[in-house]
C-alpha cells in the first residue's frame, strides 16, 4: 500500500523528513505546507535536493486542507505549547491522520477543555493524531518503557538525553527556544512564562504521562526540576556567541509521582560545553530502570557509512520514525491517540538507501 501524505513545514527537521518520503516507495508526497514566501510555488522535490515531483509548496493553508491525504506530517516551529491546536484541528477536521514531531504524545495529561477540542475534531474528521519523533517518541515512550520487560519490580524509570548545541544552525532556536545566553539570574527556569519553559513543559509533561499510561502507573502529578549552568567562558559557536557567566548548559527534568515518590524522571541536557555534565563524553542516551532486576542502556544513533549526504543521523532517525510511525496511524480509530510500545522497521513496507 502506498500512503498519500503531507509534509507541514521545511526546517532542518522537515526538510529531512521531507527528503525521506520521497525516497520511501510506500509514501506519496502529495503536499508541502511552507511558512515563507520564498519557498511557496517551488517544486518539493528542489526544496530536499532531489527531482522534480511536479508538486508545488504552498503557503496557503486551504490548499492543505483541500488535498486528498492519508497523513499530515507536523512539524511546525516550536512556540508555546498548544500554539499549533488550531491547525492541528483543522486538519483532523478536514479527515487527515496529523503525525505530530513536537508534541501530543498524550494530550490525555492536560485534561479538559483543549483535549475534548482535538478529540471532538478527530471524530469529525475520522482521523487520528498521534506525536512521533526521537524525543518525544521514541527513548521515552518505547525504549525506556520496553527495557523494563525483564524486570519483576520497578521502582524508577529514568531516561537522560545529552543533545550536543553546538550543532543548532539557527540562531532564533538556540537563543529563543532553548534559552542559551539569557541572564543567568534572569529568568527562573522552572517559570512557565519564560519561553523555554512554556515550551518545553506541555510536550515532555506528555512525555512522563505516556510512559506511565504504558506502565500502568497512576500519577498524583508532574513536577519540573530545572537548572540553568553558565558558560564558562565567551563561547562562539554556529548559531552566535554566548558571553561567558550567561546561560550555557540547560537541564530540563520532568519528574511523575506516585504516592508521593518519583518513579519517573525525563532529564535533557542541552549544552555547549561540557563542564556540568554528567559525564564528558556521554552518549545521546541513557535509561535507567531502577528495579527487579535493573536495566542500564547507553544508546546512540549513526549514519550508515555510506551516507555522503548533510543530513545528521538525528535526522535521519526522526524521518525513519515518522515513515514507521505512518501505517500505524491510518489504521488507528479515530480519536487522539498514545503512540505504540514499538513501531518497527518492516522490510515488506520498503527501504530508503543511504545517499
Amino acid at each position: 500500500m502506498t500512503y498519500r501524505v503531507v509534509q507541514w513545514a521545511t526546517g532542518a527537521m522537515g526538510t529531512a523528513i521531507l527528503r525521506t518520503m520521497l525516497d520511501h516507495p510506500g509514501i506519496d508526497v502529495v503536499g508541502t505546507y511552507v511558512y515563507g514566501e520564498a519557498k511557496a510555488g517551488r517544486d518539493v522535490g528542489d526544496l530536499a535536493r532531489r527531482d522534480a515531483t511536479g508538486v508545488l509548496a504552498t503557503s496557503d493553508v486551504d490548499e492543505i486542507l483541500a488535498l486528498d491525504a492519508d497523513v499530515v506530517v507536523h512539524a511546525g516551529r516550536i512556540g508555546p505549547y498548544g500554539s499549533h491546536d488550531d491547525d492541528i484541528v483543522a486538519l483532523l477536521e478536514s479527515g487527515k491522520n496529523v503525525l505530530s514531531i513536537n508534541g501530543y504524545t498524550d494530550p490525555l495529561v492536560h485534561a479538559g477543555e483543549r483535549l475534548d477540542r482535538l478529540r471532538k475534531a478527530a471524530e469529525r474528521g475520522g482521523a487520528t493524531l498521534m506525536g512521533v519523533g526521537l524525543n518525544p517518541g521514541f527513548i521515552g515512550e518505547q525504549v525506556a518503557v520496553l527495557a523494563t520487560g525483564v524486570c519483576a519490580s520497578v521502582d524508577h524509570v529514568e531516561v537522560v538525553e545529552m543533545a550536543d548545541a553546538r550543532l543548532v544552525q539557527d540562531p532564533e532556536y538556540l537563543f529563543g527556544s532553548l534559552g542559551f545566553g539569557a541572564g543567568l539570574g534572569a529568568h527562573d527556569p522552572n517559570d512557565p512564562s519564560w519561553g523555554p519553559v512554556g515550551s518545553l513543559n506541555g510536550m515532555f509533561e506528555e512525555v512522563v504521562g505516556a510512559m506511565a499510561h504504558h506502565l500502568g502507573l497512576e500519577l498524583d502529578e508532574i513536577v519540573s526540576d530545572h537548572v540553568c549552568h553558565p558558560a564558562q567562558s565567551d563561547l562562539e559557536i554556529a548559531a552566535g556567541v554566548i558571553p561567558q557567566g550567561t546561560v550555557g548548559h540547560t537541564n530540563w527534568r520532568w519528574h511523575g509521582i506516585v504516592a508521593g515518590e518519583r518513579r519517573i524522571t525525563m532529564s535533557i541536557h542541552w549544552f555547549v560545553e561540557t563542564a556540568f555534565l554528567p559525564e564528558p563524553e556521554p552518549p545521546l542516551w541513557r535509561v535507567t530502570v531502577t528495579g527487579h532486576p535493573g536495566v542500564k542502556i547507553a544508546m546512540e544513533v549513526e549514519k550508515h557509512p555510506d551516507d555522503r549526504s548533510r543530513m545528521g543521523a538525528e535526522q535521519y532517525a526522526v524521518a525513519g520514525q515518522v515513515i514507521n510511525a505512518v501505517p500505524h496511524v491510518v489504521a488507528a480509530e479515530p480519536g487522539v491517540m498514545i503512540r505504540p510500545i514499538a513501531t518497527p522497521w518492516r522490510a515488506d513496507y520498503g527501504t530508503v538507501a543511504p545517499n
